[in-house]
This record gives C-alpha cells, sequence and structure tokens, in this order.
C-alpha cells in the first residue's frame, strides 16, 4: 500500500506540472510561479501519501523580505515534505540536467530557478554569487538543500558554499529548515503513519559579513541544524 500511495503521488507531479505549464509560459520567469506550483504538489503529494506535516517554528520564515532558505536532503520526497514552506518570490537551485524532465523541467526552467552544473565547482559559486546579486535587485528569496545530493537518512552532510556566498553577497538572513529522518514513519507498507516534524530555526543575520565569513557561517549553521535534526 505504501509503494503504491509513493507511485501515485509521483505520478501527480508531471500532471501537475502540465497543468501549470501555461501560466508559466504566460508569466514566464516569476518567481511567485514557483510558490503557487510548489504548494499545490506538496499538498497533493501529502494527501495521496497520507502524510502529516506539523511545522515548529513557522513564524520565523521571514514573509516580506528576500532570505536564503537552507534546508536538509533526504529524498526526492522532500518536495512532498517542505513544498509548501517556500516564502513568497523563491527561486530554488537544481541541477542542469533537470530540464529534460518532461513538464517539470519546463516549468523549473520558466520559473527562473538556478541550474548549476555541479562537476564545476568554481563556475557554480560565480553562478550563486550572481545570484546573490539578483536576490536584492529583483527582490527574491531563494531556496536550497545545502548538502546538494540526498542523504537518505544517513545524517546531516557536509554543506555546499554557493547558498552561503549568495547570502553574504546580498545581504539577506539564512533560514533554516530541518526535518529528521521520516522514510519509515510515511513511506512503509503497512502500518500507522506518524506524522513529519518540520522545525524552523531563527534566521541567521549576514549583514556586514564578506567572503573570509563564509567558513565560519556554514560550521555555524551546520551545528544548529545537525542539533536540531537529530532531536526531530
Amino acid at each position: 500500500m505504501g509503494a503504491l500511495r509513493n507511485v501515485l503521488a509521483w505520478f501527480s507531479v508531471p500532471v501537475i506540472c502540465m497543468f501549470a505549464l501555461p501560466l508559466y509560459i504566460f508569466r514566464p520567469f516569476n518567481p511567485d510561479n514557483n510558490r503557487l506550483l510548489a504548494i499545490a504538489l506538496a499538498r497533493v503529494g501529502r494527501a495521496i501519501l497520507g502524510m502529516k506535516r506539523p511545522v515548529e517554528g513557522a513564524e520565523l520564515m521571514p514573509r516580506d523580505r528576500p532570505v536564503v532558505a537552507i534546508a536538509n536532503h533526504q529524498y526526492n520526497d522532500d518536495l512532498f515534505v517542505m513544498g509548501d514552506l517556500v516564502p513568497p518570490r523563491t527561486v530554488t537551485v537544481g541541477k542542469s540536467s533537470l530540464i529534460w524532465v518532461p513538464f517539470f523541467g519546463q516549468v523549473f526552467w520558466l520559473g527562473g530557478n538556478v541550474m548549476l552544473n555541479r562537476a564545476r565547482s568554481r563556475k557554480s559559486i560565480a553562478a550563486m554569487q550572481s545570484t546573490g546579486d539578483a536576490i536584492t535587485r529583483d527582490n527574491k528569496s531563494l531556496w536550497v538543500f545545502v548538502e546538494g545530493t540526498r542523504s537518505k537518512g544517513r545524517g546531516l552532510q557536509k554543506f555546499k558554499k554557493g547558498a552561503f556566498y549568495a547570502a553574504v553577497t546580498a545581504g539577506v538572513p539564512i533560514v533554516m529548515v530541518c526535518n529528521g529522518e521520516y522514510r519509515k514513519k510515511t513511506l512503509g507498507w503497512w502500518g500507522k503513519r506518524e506524522p513529519v516534524t518540520i522545525r524552523i530555526l531563527p534566521p541567521v543575520e549576514t549583514t556586514g559579513l564578506t567572503a573570509k565569513d563564509v567558513p565560519a557561517l556554514i560550521e555555524r549553521c551546520h551545528k544548529a541544524m545537525a542539533e536540531a535534526i537529530s532531536s526531530l
């Protein structure tokens, strides 16, 4: 039963993206398209999965100014767990190969999201710094799965640097979105599904910081998120 629910939840993704495509074509590169789509994908997916998702600290996510939101990345199902938590006017970061995914890839590109070739780390950091300038210029927020790849519930991995360079360049706060290991809670074959709790931590201000401060900033955020995740 759990496997069937998961298949149906993921089948809903290209279907919803197909219906969302005309909106993206009508107003291309409008970041609010991404928020509306993420809300639809997450809520439909959770309804199919029978997933409950309480949020601790929801009031800590600023809605009136740009932020860089960083989250831990366990499985592709994070789309359903956290998709509707993105703030207004948000773009996210994904692999350049996503462009070839039917319907999803096209709306991802038309949403003005940041598409990186992770094999070229120096160019990726430069692109993220350029994104930091765009955050300020266009009043956008940025959502990043900061580990860069899925952990599959094996603990918090090393952070990629790009999100932190973007936040420092823009001088905007970093907001940490944390969720504990959930695969056995929500996607088992049988049995009662347990709620998947998300915890949002207080924003970390970056005003006045420079690129030299990025390593300490990464260490500070990694420690805070690791402690929160282990307690969930």
